[in-house]
């Protein structure tokens, strides 16, 4: 685990423009299991989540159409949390970063870290903002 005030600025980015954060396995269970869509950012320290995941999030985000819940849960932080939400997108295997999106409790995006690393924020965003248009 990392120390709170390390990460606290990297939660922060996303949680500030809209996303809740979820701390435990059940609170992940309520959110992808509810019914609507839910679009699910496992953050992280790494560089590729400061320079192209959380931004690329943030601008799927503010699209017109965007999913009914935004939330993350924190690789290295809250580990039940975290093993619960990559329980749900399987057979993907558990990377981060990562984005998921699910529509009525099914995942029917998804974005690995190989898909974000060496790759623009606004490439990842198009990605995820063409899922939203077709499943929001």
């Amino acid at each position: 685990m990392y120390p709170e005030y390390l990460v606290e600025p990297m939660r922060a980015e996303l949680t500030t423009v809209g996303f809740e954060e979820l701390k435990t396995a059940e609170a992940v269970d309520s959110a992808i299991t509810s019914e609507g869509t839910v679009f699910v950012v496992v953050n992280s320290v790494c560089g590729c989540a400061a320079a192209n995941a959380r931004p690329a999030a943030k601008l799927a985000a503010a699209n017109e159409k965007h999913p009914t819940k935004l939330v993350t849960v924190f690789a290295g932080m809250e580990k039940e949390a975290v093993d619960r939400a990559r329980g749900y997108m399987l057979p993907f295997p558990p990377s981060s970063p990562s984005m998921a999106l699910f529509k009525d409790g099914k995942l029917v995006h998804m974005i690995e870290r190989h898909q974000i690393e060496g790759r623009p924020a606004q490439m990842i965003a198009d990605s995820l903002i063409g899922a939203f248009e077709q499943y929001c």
